[in-house]
């Protein structure tokens, strides 16, 4: 086995990194791509979990004349299909997966139990975690940093639409400027939406680094688990 920087990872994935360019549902070419990735690590011998997002199909904003816990529980339920589809795809290359749900829907995933999920991890098999931390007015940001504390992951790989942490945004401001790392306090500081405050306190408060990669080139995560430099450290 090659040397690893990293045996036990949360990848957090947004709903619109698995829709690609066409911005709604999903890219089978785009969850193959990432997939294929996580197999490389599974290989590795690297323990992974994955919290995802709903984006591709609901934000909680969108409900404007809606009531607000409706609008983010029915986002948690989209969260729920995008695990689906990267269980359907991770096992269809052969890796062993258990889809876990904050809301209970036992005829399509299990219930999420900490103690459960360390024994999947333990034994090779990818864990999803759907439906954030079960509970409105919570990102799915926040539930990455609650279950990489919960499940003891070294670090949080967080794929993004650009790759790093600037400091501004680089398709609107041409002279910002991308960080190799940066502390918790500057990203919460300066307003550099890394994660939502309260994801960036969590992980401040725990001590998991946050390594922030462009997932238009899903081979990062490799090269981060093996102590490549690439995209920004966040510590």
């Amino acid at each position: 086995m090659e040397n690893i920087k990293y045996k036990r990872v949360l990848l957090k994935l947004s709903g619109e990194a698995l829709a690609g360019d066409q911005k709604t549902g999903i890219n089978p070419e785009i969850i193959g791509k990432i997939c294929d990735q996580i197999k490389v690590l599974i290989d590795l011998g690297v323990e992974v979990s994955i919290v995802v997002g709903g984006g591709n199909f609901w934000r909680g904003r969108y409900g404007l004349n809606m009531e607000r816990t409706t609008s983010d529980y029915m986002g948690m339920l989209a969260t729920a299909m995008n695990g689906l589809a990267l269980q359907d795809s991770l096992e269809a290359r052969g890796i062993y997966t258990r889809l876990q749900t904050a809301i209970e829907m036992r005829e399509i995933a299990e219930p999420y139990i900490k103690r459960k999920a360390l024994k999947h991890l333990s034994k090779k098999r990818v864990v999803i975690f759907a439906c954030g931390t079960g509970n409105p007015y919570f990102t799915t940001d926040t539930a990455a940093a609650l279950r990489a504390a919960e499940t003891d992951a070294e670090i949080i790989l967080l794929g993004k639409a650009i790759d790093g942490v600037y400091s501004a945004d680089p398709k609107i401001d041409k002279n910002a400027t991308k960080f190799d790392k940066i502390t918790y306090l500057d990203v919460l500081n300066k307003d550099l939406k890394v994660m939502d405050s309260t994801a960036t306190a969590l992980c401040k408060d725990n001590n998991i680094p946050i390594l922030v990669f462009g997932i238009a080139e899903p081979e990062n995560m490799v090269k981060a688990v093996k102590g490549e430099i690439v995209g920004t450290i966040v510590e």
